[in-house]
């Protein structure tokens, strides 16, 4: 290779490097918002969130905390408030045909 073509690899290369460190960085603030609002309507405060910037743990750490830390909510009313979403079928549904006669089972050997 020579010093042109070197220059062009390398610069190619720092651009996508560029673009990868944005992507990531997008990633990672879209994920701390997220565990922030998670965090928030658990009942914990949320800069909590914050943790998943530890290097190599910091997701555990957080995944560990909202899975054994008790949420501080008021339970949510039922989404029916008393009706069943279905309605119970008749107490003879279907009824059986007036010439129904079951098959004799098989012999036992």
């Amino acid at each position: 290779m020579d010093q042109n073509q070197i220059t062009q690899l390398s610069s190619a290369i720092a651009g996508m490097m560029g673009i990868f460190m944005l992507f990531w960085l997008c990633i990672v603030v879209f994920a701390i918002y997220l565990f922030w609002r998670i965090f928030s309507k658990a009942g914990l405060s949320g800069p909590l969130s914050l943790l998943i910037l530890v290097p190599a743990v910091g997701w555990i750490i957080v995944a560990c905390i909202l899975a054994f830390s008790d949420w501080r909510v008021i339970p949510a009313p039922p989404f029916y408030a008393g009706l069943q979403p279905y309605p119970p079928p008749p107490g003879n549904y279907p009824p059986p045909p007036a010439s129904f006669n079951p098959p004799a089972p098989p012999p036992r050997p």
